[in-house]
């Protein structure tokens, strides 16, 4: 008859592996999420820069359209002088 006894190391290792796999994964998770959240960011503004330069140099309808919706404000007065400060 053979016995087999388990050592409390094992369980330890075992519990210390999956706890460290979850943490990183969380970790990764979460630079990933800051990552996209960052280019986002970017992304936004680069819009915001280019229809700003389009504006200055074609006044038109749609490109205070898409200001408005991207600066969230409502008059042209407002959109002008948005742009003034961000072309500087």
């Amino acid at each position: 008859m053979k016995f087999e006894l388990k050592t409390e190391n094992e369980n330890y290792s075992k519990s210390f592996s999956k706890f460290f796999a979850i943490v990183f994964f969380l970790t990764l998770i979460i630079i990933l999420c800051d990552v996209a959240i960052k280019l986002g960011i970017i992304s936004r503004n680069h819009k915001i820069e280019y229809n700003c330069r389009l504006l200055s140099v074609e006044k038109s309808k749609s490109h205070f359209k898409k200001l408005s919706m991207l600066s969230n404000l409502k008059s042209k007065q407002k959109i002008w002088e948005f742009c003034r400060e961000v072309i500087k």
